[in-house]
Protein backbone atom coordinates (compact mmCIF):
# COMPACT_ATOMS: atom_id res chain seq x y z
CA UNK A 1 0.00 0.00 0.00
CA UNK A 2 1.43 3.36 -1.04
CA UNK A 3 0.71 6.10 1.51
CA UNK A 4 3.16 8.64 0.07
CA UNK A 5 0.57 10.50 -2.00
CA UNK A 6 -1.74 10.99 1.02
CA UNK A 7 1.10 12.27 3.20
CA UNK A 8 2.08 14.65 0.46
CA UNK A 9 -1.49 15.91 0.19
CA UNK A 10 -1.64 16.41 3.99
CA UNK A 11 1.51 18.49 3.89
CA UNK A 12 -0.03 20.59 1.09
CA UNK A 13 -3.24 21.24 3.09
CA UNK A 14 -1.40 22.34 6.26
CA UNK A 15 -0.40 25.82 4.99
CA UNK A 16 -3.97 26.45 3.84
CA UNK A 17 -5.42 25.50 7.23
CA UNK A 18 -2.85 27.66 9.01
CA UNK A 19 -3.70 30.60 6.74
CA UNK A 20 -7.43 30.22 7.48
CA UNK A 21 -6.84 30.14 11.24
CA UNK A 22 -4.66 33.23 10.94
CA UNK A 23 -7.39 35.14 9.06
CA UNK A 24 -10.02 34.23 11.66
CA UNK A 25 -7.72 35.36 14.50
CA UNK A 26 -7.05 38.69 12.81
CA UNK A 27 -10.78 39.22 12.29
CA UNK A 28 -11.50 38.53 15.97
CA UNK A 29 -8.79 40.93 17.08
CA UNK A 30 -10.17 43.60 14.75
CA UNK A 31 -13.66 43.12 16.11
CA UNK A 32 -12.38 43.45 19.67
CA UNK A 33 -10.58 46.65 18.71
CA UNK A 34 -13.78 48.31 17.37
CA UNK A 35 -15.68 50.58 19.80
CA UNK A 36 -18.65 48.82 21.26
CA UNK A 37 -21.81 50.84 21.98
CA UNK A 38 -22.87 50.91 25.59
CA UNK A 39 -25.97 48.93 26.33
CA UNK A 40 -26.75 51.36 29.14
CA UNK A 41 -26.16 54.59 27.11
CA UNK A 42 -28.60 57.49 27.72
CA UNK A 43 -31.44 57.65 25.22
CA UNK A 44 -33.69 60.59 24.48
CA UNK A 45 -37.29 60.20 25.62
CA UNK A 46 -38.63 63.55 24.41
CA UNK A 47 -37.53 67.04 23.48
CA UNK A 48 -40.44 69.41 23.06
CA UNK A 49 -41.20 73.10 23.15
CA UNK A 50 -44.22 74.88 24.51
CA UNK A 51 -45.16 78.58 24.46
CA UNK A 52 -45.91 80.47 27.64
CA UNK A 53 -49.14 81.76 26.09
CA UNK A 54 -52.70 80.76 26.80
CA UNK A 55 -53.94 81.89 23.37
CA UNK A 56 -52.45 78.94 21.50
CA UNK A 57 -50.76 76.32 23.70
CA UNK A 58 -49.37 74.41 20.71
CA UNK A 59 -47.86 76.95 18.30
CA UNK A 60 -44.32 78.03 19.17
CA UNK A 61 -43.47 81.42 17.71
CA UNK A 62 -40.07 82.91 17.15
CA UNK A 63 -38.96 85.73 19.49
CA UNK A 64 -41.79 84.73 21.83
CA UNK A 65 -41.28 83.45 25.35
CA UNK A 66 -41.49 79.67 25.51
CA UNK A 67 -39.93 76.72 27.32
CA UNK A 68 -38.11 73.49 26.43
CA UNK A 69 -38.72 70.11 28.03
CA UNK A 70 -35.85 67.64 27.60
CA UNK A 71 -36.07 64.10 28.97
CA UNK A 72 -33.60 61.20 28.66
CA UNK A 73 -33.40 57.76 30.21
CA UNK A 74 -30.68 56.83 32.73
CA UNK A 75 -29.74 53.19 33.29
CA UNK A 76 -29.12 51.61 36.69
CA UNK A 77 -25.57 52.32 37.86
CA UNK A 78 -24.72 54.40 34.82
CA UNK A 79 -23.24 57.22 36.90
CA UNK A 80 -24.04 60.35 34.91
CA UNK A 81 -21.94 63.17 36.37
CA UNK A 82 -22.82 66.01 33.96
CA UNK A 83 -25.09 66.84 31.03
CA UNK A 84 -24.72 69.61 28.44
CA UNK A 85 -27.59 70.92 26.33
CA UNK A 86 -26.66 72.95 23.26
CA UNK A 87 -29.55 75.14 22.15
CA UNK A 88 -29.91 76.32 18.51
CA UNK A 89 -27.95 79.35 17.37
CA UNK A 90 -29.75 82.62 18.01
CA UNK A 91 -31.78 81.17 20.89
CA UNK A 92 -31.69 82.92 24.26
CA UNK A 93 -32.69 81.29 27.52
CA UNK A 94 -32.68 81.85 31.25
CA UNK A 95 -31.62 79.71 34.20
CA UNK A 96 -33.47 81.40 37.06
CA UNK A 97 -36.42 78.99 36.85
CA UNK A 98 -34.47 75.96 35.65
CA UNK A 99 -36.01 72.67 36.88
CA UNK A 100 -34.04 69.41 36.94
CA UNK A 101 -35.59 66.23 38.37
CA UNK A 102 -35.13 62.48 38.14
CA UNK A 103 -38.38 60.59 37.52
CA UNK A 104 -38.28 57.11 39.05
CA UNK A 105 -40.64 54.28 39.94
CA UNK A 106 -42.57 51.85 37.79
CA UNK A 107 -44.86 54.62 36.60
CA UNK A 108 -42.10 57.30 36.59
CA UNK A 109 -44.27 59.47 38.82
CA UNK A 110 -41.78 59.82 41.69
CA UNK A 111 -39.92 63.11 41.38
CA UNK A 112 -36.42 63.24 42.86
CA UNK A 113 -34.78 66.64 43.19
CA UNK A 114 -31.13 66.65 42.16
CA UNK A 115 -28.30 68.72 43.56
CA UNK A 116 -26.49 70.39 40.70
CA UNK A 117 -24.78 73.53 39.52
CA UNK A 118 -25.45 75.09 36.13
CA UNK A 119 -23.15 77.06 33.88
CA UNK A 120 -23.78 78.79 30.56
CA UNK A 121 -21.23 79.13 27.79
CA UNK A 122 -22.78 80.67 24.68
CA UNK A 123 -25.48 78.26 23.54
CA UNK A 124 -24.35 75.52 25.96
CA UNK A 125 -26.15 74.87 29.24
CA UNK A 126 -24.09 72.51 31.41
CA UNK A 127 -25.42 70.75 34.52
CA UNK A 128 -22.80 69.33 36.90
CA UNK A 129 -24.35 66.94 39.42
CA UNK A 130 -23.04 66.88 42.98
CA UNK A 131 -23.33 63.07 42.97
CA UNK A 132 -23.31 60.91 39.82
CA UNK A 133 -26.77 59.63 38.96
CA UNK A 134 -26.73 55.90 39.70
CA UNK A 135 -30.48 55.30 40.00
CA UNK A 136 -32.53 54.15 37.03
CA UNK A 137 -35.10 56.66 35.76
CA UNK A 138 -35.75 59.57 33.42
CA UNK A 139 -33.74 62.76 33.74
CA UNK A 140 -36.22 65.62 33.15
CA UNK A 141 -35.01 69.16 32.45
CA UNK A 142 -37.24 72.24 32.02
CA UNK A 143 -35.61 75.35 30.55
CA UNK A 144 -37.70 78.52 30.85
CA UNK A 145 -37.46 82.01 29.32
CA UNK A 146 -36.54 80.52 25.95
CA UNK A 147 -36.71 82.85 22.94
CA UNK A 148 -36.14 81.13 19.60
CA UNK A 149 -34.90 83.09 16.55
CA UNK A 150 -37.42 85.39 14.88
CA UNK A 151 -37.30 83.54 11.55
CA UNK A 152 -38.28 80.23 13.19
CA UNK A 153 -37.65 76.86 11.55
CA UNK A 154 -36.72 73.40 12.80
CA UNK A 155 -34.82 74.03 16.03
CA UNK A 156 -32.38 71.21 16.84
CA UNK A 157 -31.22 70.70 20.44
CA UNK A 158 -28.01 68.69 20.99
CA UNK A 159 -27.05 66.89 24.20
CA UNK A 160 -23.83 65.30 25.49
CA UNK A 161 -23.15 63.71 28.86
CA UNK A 162 -20.18 62.60 30.93
CA UNK A 163 -19.95 59.58 33.25
CA UNK A 164 -18.16 59.32 36.56
CA UNK A 165 -15.28 57.45 34.90
CA UNK A 166 -14.70 60.34 32.50
CA UNK A 167 -16.39 58.76 29.48
CA UNK A 168 -18.17 61.27 27.23
CA UNK A 169 -20.96 60.44 24.79
CA UNK A 170 -23.60 62.17 22.73
CA UNK A 171 -27.32 61.48 22.91
CA UNK A 172 -28.56 60.58 19.45
CA UNK A 173 -31.97 60.85 17.85
CA UNK A 174 -33.15 64.07 19.51
CA UNK A 175 -36.24 65.33 17.63
CA UNK A 176 -36.27 68.90 16.37
CA UNK A 177 -38.69 71.53 17.67
CA UNK A 178 -40.80 73.27 14.98
CA UNK A 179 -40.95 77.03 15.48
CA UNK A 180 -43.07 79.40 13.42
CA UNK A 181 -41.38 82.60 12.30
CA UNK A 182 -42.91 85.98 13.01
CA UNK A 183 -42.99 89.10 10.90
CA UNK A 184 -41.23 92.38 11.57
CA UNK A 185 -44.44 93.96 12.82
CA UNK A 186 -45.05 91.14 15.29
CA UNK A 187 -41.49 91.45 16.55
CA UNK A 188 -41.93 95.21 16.88
CA UNK A 189 -45.20 94.69 18.73
CA UNK A 190 -43.54 92.37 21.23
CA UNK A 191 -40.78 94.90 21.77
CA UNK A 192 -43.34 97.63 22.38
CA UNK A 193 -45.19 95.52 24.93
CA UNK A 194 -42.00 95.29 26.98
CA UNK A 195 -41.50 99.06 27.09
CA UNK A 196 -42.44 100.73 30.40
CA UNK A 197 -44.20 103.67 28.76
CA UNK A 198 -46.38 101.29 26.71
CA UNK A 199 -47.29 99.40 29.86
CA UNK A 200 -48.17 102.68 31.56
CA UNK A 201 -50.20 103.71 28.50
CA UNK A 202 -52.15 100.45 28.47
CA UNK A 203 -52.79 100.74 32.20
CA UNK A 204 -55.46 103.26 31.22
CA UNK A 205 -58.50 101.21 30.22
CA UNK A 206 -59.73 103.68 27.58
CA UNK A 207 -56.32 104.02 25.88
CA UNK A 208 -55.77 100.26 25.95
CA UNK A 209 -59.22 99.65 24.45
CA UNK A 210 -59.01 102.16 21.60
CA UNK A 211 -55.33 102.95 21.03
CA UNK A 212 -53.15 100.01 22.02
CA UNK A 213 -49.81 100.77 20.26
CA UNK A 214 -48.67 97.14 20.13
CA UNK A 215 -51.99 95.99 18.64
CA UNK A 216 -51.93 98.96 16.30
CA UNK A 217 -48.66 97.67 14.84
CA UNK A 218 -49.79 94.04 14.46
CA UNK A 219 -53.19 95.02 13.03
CA UNK A 220 -51.72 97.15 10.26
CA UNK A 221 -50.49 94.39 7.87
CA UNK A 222 -53.64 92.32 8.44
CA UNK A 223 -56.04 95.20 7.79
CA UNK A 224 -53.86 96.25 4.83
CA UNK A 225 -54.94 93.05 3.07
CA UNK A 226 -58.58 94.09 3.49
CA UNK A 227 -57.69 97.55 2.20
CA UNK A 228 -56.45 96.05 -1.06
CA UNK A 229 -59.68 94.05 -1.35
CA UNK A 230 -61.80 97.18 -0.87
CA UNK A 231 -59.75 99.08 -3.44
CA UNK A 232 -60.10 96.17 -5.88
CA UNK A 233 -63.89 96.18 -5.49
CA UNK A 234 -64.11 99.92 -6.12
CA UNK A 235 -61.58 99.78 -8.98
CA UNK A 236 -63.84 97.32 -10.83
CA UNK A 237 -67.30 98.54 -9.77
CA UNK A 238 -66.80 102.27 -10.33
CA UNK A 239 -65.69 102.15 -14.01
CA UNK A 240 -68.53 99.72 -14.75
CA UNK A 241 -71.05 102.02 -13.04
CA UNK A 242 -70.16 104.98 -15.28
CA UNK A 243 -71.53 103.59 -18.60
CA UNK A 244 -74.46 102.08 -16.71
CA UNK A 245 -75.35 105.43 -15.15
CA UNK A 246 -74.92 107.21 -18.48
CA UNK A 247 -77.22 104.73 -20.22
CA UNK A 248 -79.87 105.15 -17.53
CA UNK A 249 -79.56 108.94 -17.79
CA UNK A 250 -80.10 108.85 -21.57
CA UNK A 251 -83.09 106.55 -21.03
CA UNK A 252 -84.59 108.95 -18.48
CA UNK A 253 -84.41 111.91 -20.90
CA UNK A 254 -85.55 109.81 -23.87
CA UNK A 255 -88.76 110.68 -25.70
CA UNK A 256 -89.82 107.02 -25.56
CA UNK A 257 -92.11 106.49 -22.57
CA UNK A 258 -91.11 102.82 -22.18
CA UNK A 259 -87.41 103.65 -21.79
CA UNK A 260 -88.20 106.48 -19.40
CA UNK A 261 -90.41 104.19 -17.34
CA UNK A 262 -87.81 101.40 -17.06
CA UNK A 263 -85.01 103.77 -16.06
CA UNK A 264 -87.19 105.74 -13.62
CA UNK A 265 -88.47 102.59 -11.91
CA UNK A 266 -84.98 101.15 -11.52
CA UNK A 267 -83.47 104.38 -10.18
CA UNK A 268 -86.33 104.95 -7.71
CA UNK A 269 -86.12 101.40 -6.33
CA UNK A 270 -82.33 101.40 -5.94
CA UNK A 271 -82.14 104.91 -4.50
CA UNK A 272 -85.16 104.32 -2.29
CA UNK A 273 -83.88 101.15 -0.55
CA UNK A 274 -80.80 100.73 1.67
CA UNK A 275 -77.68 99.31 0.09
CA UNK A 276 -77.41 96.96 3.05
CA UNK A 277 -80.77 95.43 2.12
CA UNK A 278 -79.74 95.11 -1.52
CA UNK A 279 -76.59 93.24 -0.46
CA UNK A 280 -78.63 90.83 1.67
CA UNK A 281 -81.10 90.18 -1.14
CA UNK A 282 -78.28 89.42 -3.58
CA UNK A 283 -76.15 87.27 -1.27
CA UNK A 284 -78.95 85.28 0.37
CA UNK A 285 -81.72 85.45 -2.20
CA UNK A 286 -79.81 84.34 -5.28
CA UNK A 287 -78.42 81.13 -3.70
CA UNK A 288 -81.96 80.20 -2.64
CA UNK A 289 -82.97 80.61 -6.29
CA UNK A 290 -80.17 78.25 -7.31
CA UNK A 291 -77.89 80.99 -8.67
CA UNK A 292 -74.34 80.64 -7.39
CA UNK A 293 -71.97 83.56 -7.99
CA UNK A 294 -68.54 84.03 -6.38
CA UNK A 295 -68.65 86.48 -3.49
CA UNK A 296 -66.21 88.96 -4.99
CA UNK A 297 -68.01 89.06 -8.34
CA UNK A 298 -71.39 89.38 -6.65
CA UNK A 299 -70.10 92.14 -4.37
CA UNK A 300 -68.78 94.10 -7.34
CA UNK A 301 -72.09 93.62 -9.17
CA UNK A 302 -74.20 94.93 -6.29
CA UNK A 303 -71.95 97.94 -5.75
CA UNK A 304 -71.95 98.69 -9.48
CA UNK A 305 -75.73 98.52 -9.81
CA UNK A 306 -76.25 100.72 -6.76
CA UNK A 307 -73.70 103.31 -7.83
CA UNK A 308 -75.07 103.30 -11.38
CA UNK A 309 -78.47 104.51 -10.13
CA UNK A 310 -76.87 107.47 -8.37
CA UNK A 311 -74.65 108.26 -11.34
CA UNK A 312 -77.75 108.29 -13.50
CA UNK A 313 -79.06 111.33 -11.61
CA UNK A 314 -75.64 112.98 -11.69
CA UNK A 315 -75.40 112.59 -15.46
CA UNK A 316 -79.02 113.61 -16.04
CA UNK A 317 -78.54 116.78 -14.04
CA UNK A 318 -75.33 117.52 -15.94
CA UNK A 319 -77.01 117.05 -19.32
CA UNK A 320 -79.96 119.26 -18.36
CA UNK A 321 -77.57 121.96 -17.14
CA UNK A 322 -76.25 122.47 -20.69
CA UNK A 323 -78.09 125.37 -22.29
CA UNK A 324 -80.45 124.62 -25.15
CA UNK A 325 -78.48 127.05 -27.26
CA UNK A 326 -75.76 124.39 -27.58
CA UNK A 327 -78.25 121.96 -29.07
CA UNK A 328 -79.70 124.58 -31.41
CA UNK A 329 -76.22 125.57 -32.60
CA UNK A 330 -75.29 121.94 -33.29
CA UNK A 331 -78.53 121.36 -35.20
CA UNK A 332 -77.89 124.47 -37.26
CA UNK A 333 -74.58 122.93 -38.28
CA UNK A 334 -76.40 119.88 -39.63
CA UNK A 335 -75.86 117.46 -36.70
CA UNK A 336 -78.55 114.98 -35.80
CA UNK A 337 -79.68 114.21 -32.25
CA UNK A 338 -77.11 111.46 -31.56
CA UNK A 339 -74.22 113.52 -32.94
CA UNK A 340 -75.28 116.52 -30.89
CA UNK A 341 -75.42 114.44 -27.73
CA UNK A 342 -72.05 112.65 -28.14
CA UNK A 343 -70.00 115.47 -29.66
CA UNK A 344 -71.46 118.57 -28.02
CA UNK A 345 -73.50 117.83 -24.88
CA UNK A 346 -71.66 114.91 -23.24
CA UNK A 347 -68.12 116.44 -23.37
CA UNK A 348 -69.39 119.55 -21.61
CA UNK A 349 -71.45 117.49 -19.20
CA UNK A 350 -68.49 115.38 -18.05
CA UNK A 351 -66.46 118.48 -17.18
CA UNK A 352 -69.33 119.68 -15.03
CA UNK A 353 -70.02 116.41 -13.17
CA UNK A 354 -66.41 115.44 -12.37
CA UNK A 355 -66.67 116.79 -8.78
CA UNK A 356 -69.88 114.84 -8.23
CA UNK A 357 -68.30 111.68 -9.66
CA UNK A 358 -65.39 112.07 -7.26
CA UNK A 359 -67.83 112.33 -4.37
CA UNK A 360 -69.61 109.22 -5.62
CA UNK A 361 -66.29 107.37 -5.68
CA UNK A 362 -65.73 108.29 -2.03
CA UNK A 363 -69.22 107.09 -1.10
CA UNK A 364 -68.73 103.84 -3.00
CA UNK A 365 -65.40 103.21 -1.28
CA UNK A 366 -66.92 103.70 2.15
CA UNK A 367 -69.94 101.55 1.29
CA UNK A 368 -67.68 98.54 0.67
CA UNK A 369 -67.66 98.17 4.46
CA UNK A 370 -71.23 96.85 4.23
CA UNK A 371 -69.92 93.78 2.42
CA UNK A 372 -68.38 92.63 5.69
CA UNK A 373 -71.89 91.58 6.76
CA UNK A 374 -71.89 88.84 4.11
CA UNK A 375 -68.37 87.57 4.74
CA UNK A 376 -66.32 89.37 2.09
CA UNK A 377 -62.85 89.87 3.58
CA UNK A 378 -62.50 93.61 3.14
CA UNK A 379 -61.31 96.30 5.54
CA UNK A 380 -63.96 96.02 8.24
CA UNK A 381 -64.09 92.22 8.08
CA UNK A 382 -60.36 91.88 8.75
CA UNK A 383 -60.57 94.40 11.56
CA UNK A 384 -63.57 92.60 13.06
CA UNK A 385 -61.65 89.31 13.07
CA UNK A 386 -58.85 90.85 15.14
CA UNK A 387 -61.31 92.57 17.48
CA UNK A 388 -63.05 89.26 18.11
CA UNK A 389 -59.76 87.63 19.19
CA UNK A 390 -58.30 90.54 21.18
CA UNK A 391 -61.31 92.35 22.61
CA UNK A 392 -59.75 95.70 21.68
CA UNK A 393 -61.30 98.30 19.36
CA UNK A 394 -57.87 99.34 18.07
CA UNK A 395 -58.17 97.38 14.76
CA UNK A 396 -61.29 99.42 13.93
CA UNK A 397 -59.22 102.56 14.43
CA UNK A 398 -56.65 101.16 11.99
CA UNK A 399 -59.45 100.49 9.48
CA UNK A 400 -60.69 104.06 9.91
CA UNK A 401 -57.20 105.34 9.08
CA UNK A 402 -57.22 103.37 5.83
CA UNK A 403 -60.56 104.96 4.89
CA UNK A 404 -59.24 108.43 5.70
CA UNK A 405 -56.14 107.87 3.57
CA UNK A 406 -58.42 107.74 0.53
CA UNK A 407 -61.33 109.97 1.47
CA UNK A 408 -59.48 113.03 2.80
CA UNK A 409 -57.27 113.63 -0.28
CA UNK A 410 -60.21 112.95 -2.62
CA UNK A 411 -62.43 115.34 -0.65
CA UNK A 412 -59.81 118.04 -1.12
CA UNK A 413 -59.64 117.23 -4.85
CA UNK A 414 -63.43 117.45 -5.04
CA UNK A 415 -63.47 120.91 -3.45
CA UNK A 416 -60.75 122.06 -5.85
CA UNK A 417 -62.70 120.77 -8.86
CA UNK A 418 -65.89 122.40 -7.64
CA UNK A 419 -64.08 125.72 -7.30
CA UNK A 420 -62.74 125.39 -10.81
CA UNK A 421 -66.19 124.56 -12.23
CA UNK A 422 -67.72 127.42 -10.27
CA UNK A 423 -65.04 129.81 -11.53
CA UNK A 424 -65.53 128.60 -15.09
CA UNK A 425 -69.28 129.20 -14.85
CA UNK A 426 -68.70 132.69 -13.40
CA UNK A 427 -66.35 133.62 -16.21
CA UNK A 428 -68.75 132.19 -18.79
CA UNK A 429 -71.63 134.14 -17.29
CA UNK A 430 -69.55 137.32 -17.28
CA UNK A 431 -68.68 136.82 -20.96
CA UNK A 432 -72.34 136.29 -21.78
CA UNK A 433 -73.30 139.48 -19.93
CA UNK A 434 -70.53 141.39 -21.67
CA UNK A 435 -71.68 140.10 -25.05
CA UNK A 436 -75.24 141.04 -24.23
CA UNK A 437 -74.16 144.57 -23.25
CA UNK A 438 -72.16 144.96 -26.43
CA UNK A 439 -75.11 143.75 -28.48
CA UNK A 440 -77.42 146.20 -26.71
CA UNK A 441 -75.01 149.06 -27.31
CA UNK A 442 -74.72 148.23 -30.99
CA UNK A 443 -78.50 148.10 -31.33
CA UNK A 444 -78.74 151.59 -29.83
Amino acid sequence: MNILPSCTAGRRRAPAVFLGVLIVAVALLGALALPVGRADAMEVVKCTGRPNSEDDPTAIMGATESRITFEASVAEGEGVSSLTLRLPEGTTFGTDDLAVTLLTGDDLMTRNELDYTESVDGQDLTLDFAEPIMQQGHLNILVYDVFFPTDGGEMQVEATYELADGTEAQIEGIPSIPVEGISFTESLSQWLEEQPWIQAWNANRFLHLFFDPALLVTSFPVVLTGFFTSIAIVAVAFPLAIPMGLLLALMRISKLRLLRGIATTYVNIVRGTPLFLQIYVAFFGLPLAGIQIPNFVLGVTVMCMNSGAYMCEIFRAGILSISKGQTEAARSLGMNGAQTMFYVILPQMFRIVIPNLTSEFIVLYKDTSLLAAVGIMELVMYARTIVASTGSITPYIVAALFYLVITLPLSKVTRHLEDRVRGHRSRKHAVELESADEKGASDE
